[in-house]
């Protein structure tokens, strides 16, 4: 973002002055420097056939006591619309290329069983398949965003699917949907070609994979006024050559002056995945729950990686793609512990803490901040696997502290992001080689209202943050909070102690906000500008 260099020549750094006192830090926002559009689709979900989050969690089946429409769990469904959920990604996830969609369409006695290797290797009976997704996706509002096996599927396995969904008049596979019980197509704006071939998804090298994406992207047909945007399956965490890899594969097509229709353009995004993992290895990952100050801090150092990677493919793609045609895709973030003691290791059940939320808000930060390349974004998962939103138990339902950080984030949706500047170099610490910025911050406009979001990783010390609004005189701030006595805080069924409050401490003075933020937590404020 541009930012007018004039308006900070009385940049001061702040100093710390030492435990047991209130930390402070400036800032400037310019409330008349619009920057580019925060994609509503930034804020997107993920719904993988894996453990409790498909069964269980979405789906109870329509023999259920849980309240449900046609088998779909309506407390989920409403706590998810109130996050105004803008797409949900299905089937997976490494589920995505083990997936053939005919054996989860028809009756659903007579669909074929089938192993789930990927996650505990259970069988699953098929009983939620397209059409329950599809129906799912109706009740919740949201985009659908399916991925198409490539790894164990067929070219042709994925553009009759796409028939099935999206085409009108009387073709073989409209035909078999109708049979099916639905009459009209339904519009899937998001079609993923597979997940993960590098590793889950076959095992294939970069350029394999770019060969195979062309290939399904050219047979990914638009069916009538369904436009399909392809994601192309990108790299593990800093992979920048397989992002380099797809980019050089779309070739003469970025001189095309276009990035849609048919053959043409094989892909419009190109995705990446990146978990925040703390621990020594793989089987050691720590618990969600019990940690330390230590592990505290090298987490929150972990999540703050998140802006560098970005930056690093988004420069790639900048060498091949100056004007941005291409976006960019997260479609796999979130913390990744060790499963909770007791359950099925396959199946990624973990607790989320006010840590996990304050992982969520330093994301979502750079995520505004990277907004004209980034264009979607995908939390792993929605319920009841990894950094979930909502946790079943039995008929009842737990909001987690993550979920609360979307819920506050909702305004930023589709809003111009703002330049929010920090004076010096802002509030850190020390942890092991890195230095860990413990204040961070974004900012957005949409329809005469501006929204902050400012986080404290501070796990002890309160934070007084100064910012000078400048270009727009702004209103009465109205705050709101989500803290909680310790940072390992979580919501179960029998207590919430991680709640969103309003927020006292904040006020606006001369063009001057006022803010204190308390030890770990996370805040927004809004108020009404006008020039």
């Amino acid at each position: 973002m541009l930012i007018d260099d004039e308006r900070l020549n009385d940049t001061q750094t702040t100093t710390d002055p030492g435990p047991g006192t209130s930390r402070r830090v400036q800032a400037v926002l310019d409330a008349d420097l619009p920057g580019p559009r925060i994609s509503r689709h930034l804020y997107g979900h993920f719904a993988e056939h894996l453990g409790r989050c498909i069964y269980g969690g979405f789906w109870v089946g329509e023999d259920s006591d849980v309240p449900h429409e046609g088998g779909i769990r309506l407390d989920v469904v409403e706590a998810l619309r109130a996050l105004d959920i803008p797409n949900l990604r299905w089937p997976g996830g490494c589920f995505a290329d083990t997936y053939h969609w005919r054996d989860g369409v028809g009756p659903r006695d007579q669909r074929p069983a089938m192993v789930n290797s990927h996650w505990g290797d259970v069988v699953e009976d098929n009983a939620f398949g397209t059409h329950e997704f599809m129906a799912l996706c109706e009740l919740l509002g949201t985009d659908p965003y399916v991925s198409a096996n490539v790894g164990s599927g067929t070219v042709r396995e994925a553009a009759e699917w796409i028939e099935y969904l999206t085409r009108s008049d009387d073709s073989p596979m409209a035909r078999l949907r109708r049979e099916n019980g639905r009459d009209e197509p339904w519009k899937v704006p998001f079609w993923g070609l597979g997940n993960e071939p590098w590793g889950c998804g076959g095992g294939m090298s970069s350029g394999a994979y770019a060969e195979l994406a062309r290939q399904y992207g050219t047979y990914s047909l638009d069916h009538g006024d369904n436009h399909l945007y392809r994601i192309a399956a990108g790299a593990a965490d800093a992979d920048y050559r397989w992002t380099e890899v797809l980019m050089q594969n779309l070739g003469r097509y970025l001189g095309a002056g276009r990035v849609s229709g048919h053959g043409a353009n094989t892909y419009q995004a190109i995705s990446f995945h990146h978990y925040t993992i703390v621990g020594e290895n793989w089987d050691a990952k720590g618990s969600a729950t019990e940690f330390d100050a230590d592990e505290y801090y090298r987490t929150m150092v972990k999540a703050t990686e998140i802006e560098r990677i970005i930056a690093g493919h988004a420069n790639v793609m900048d060498a091949y793609d100056p004007d941005k045609r291409v976006g960019l895709v997260l479609d796999e973030w979130g913390t990744w512990f060790d499963v909770e003691p007791g359950t099925n290791p396959g199946f990624l059940f973990q607790q989320n803490t006010m840590r996990d939320a304050l992982v969520a808000s330093v994301h979502f930060d750079a995520f505004h901040r990277h907004a004209d390349r980034l264009v979607m974004a995908n939390i792993a998962q929605t319920v009841n696997v990894l950094q979930a939103m909502l946790l079943t138990d039995g008929d009842a339902l737990v909001l987690t502290p993550s979920y609360h950080v979307f819920a506050m984030n909702k305004g930023h949706h589709d809003a111009a992001s703002l330049p929010l500047t920090v004076r010096g170099n802002g509030p850190s610490r020390t942890v092991g080689q890195d230095e860990l910025p413990t204040f961070s911050a974004s900012a957005s406009t949409k329809d005469g209202q501006v929204l902050l979001s400012l986080t404290n990783l501070d796990a002890d010390e309160p934070l007084d943050v100064e910012i000078d609004v400048r270009g727009a005189a702004a209103g009465t701030p109205v705050g709101r909070l989500l803290t909680a006595p310790e940072i390992a805080a979580h919501n179960t069924a029998s207590a919430t102690p991680v709640q969103v409050r309003p927020l006292d401490d904040v006020s606006l003075t001369d063009g001057t906000l006022r803010v204190t933020l308390p030890a770990h937590s996370f805040a927004t404020v809004s108020f009404a500008t006008r020039d």
